[in-house]
C-alpha cells in the first residue's frame, strides 16, 4: 500500500492528534524521549588509546532519530541533547559541561543536529522505504560526522590533514559502516511492519452491508 511522502515512520506509529496543542505535546514528548535515548547511546562507549575520540553508539542513534522523526524534530532532539550537556547533565560519553563543547570531540557533538536534519530530510522524501535507498540516506550523515569531527580535532590538536584522518576518521570507518548497514536495514523493516499492520487493520474494518436495489 502507498504511504505518502513527507511523512516519517513515527508519524505512522504515533499519528498526530487532531488539535494543534495535542500535536505540540506529542512532538515535545518525542523530542524529550529521544534526547534521553541519544544520551544513553552516547554512554555505550569504547575508549581507544590512539585517539581522544571514543567509539560510541551516538552516530547510530543520530541516524535512526533523524530517519524516525524527520528533519526538524530530529535536529531539535540533537539540539536539546547539546543543551542538556552544556547545562552540566552527564549526557556525553564521559560526562557533561561546556568544556566538552570546546574539547577535542566537540566537532562530533556540534554536527549532530546537522546530521539528524540531513538524514531526516532525505527520509522524508522516501529514501528510507527500501534498503538501497536507505543506505543513500544514512551515508551523508556519517560523512558529516567525519568532516566536522576530524576537522575540529585537527584544529584543536594542531594536526595536519593526515593526523586528523588517522585519529579522527580511520579508527571508526569499519564500525560506522556497520552502523550505516544496521540503520539502513532497520528502517525498511519498520516500514514493512507499518504497511502490514495498516493493511491488516483495513481488512478488519466493518463493511457497510449491501442494500438490495442500490447502485454502487
Amino acid at each position: 500500500m502507498a504511504i505518502a511522502r513527507g511523512t516519517t515512520i513515527m508519524d505512522h506509529i504515533v499519528p498526530s492528534p487532531t488539535s494543534r496543542s495535542s500535536t505540540l505535546l506529542k512532538d515535545g514528548l518525542l523530542i524529550i524521549g529521544f534526547s534521553i535515548f541519544l544520551a544513553l547511546c552516547s554512554h555505550v562507549a569504547i575508549h581507544l588509546p590512539s585517539t581522544p575520540v571514543p567509539i560510541t553508539l551516538l552516530t547510530l542513534a543520530v541516524l535512526l532519530i533523524g530517519a524516525a522523526l524527520g528533519s526538524k524534530r530530529g535536529a531539535l532532539v540533537a539540539l536539546l541533547y547539546l543543551a542538556e550537556g552544556a547545562a552540566g547533565l552527564p549526557v556525553f560519553a564521559t560526562g557533561g559541561g561546556l568544556a566538552y563543547l570546546v574539547g577535542p570531540t566537540a566537532g562530533y557533538l556540534w554536527v549532530t543536529p546537522i546530521a539528524a536534519f540531513v538524514v531526516g530530510w532525505l527520509c522524508e522524501r522516501g529514501l528510507d522505504r527500501s534498503y538501497l535507498t536507505s543506505l543513500l540516506a544514512m551515508l551523508p550523515g556519517t560523512l558529516l560526522f567525519y568532516a566536522f569531527g576530524a576537522a575540529w580535532l585537527g584544529i584543536y590538536a594542531h594536526m595536519n590533514i593526515s593526523g586528523a584522518f588517522t585519529e579522527g576518521i580511520f579508527p571508526f570507518i569499519f564500525g560506522d559502516l556497520l552502523k550505516v548497514v544496521i540503520a539502513a536495514a532497520l528502517l525498511p523493516m519498520a516500514w514493512q511492519i507499518v504497511r502490514g499492520t495498516k493493511a491488516y487493520n483495513k481488512q478488519r474494518e466493518p463493511r457497510e452491508p449491501e442494500v438490495p436495489g442500490r447502485r454502487y
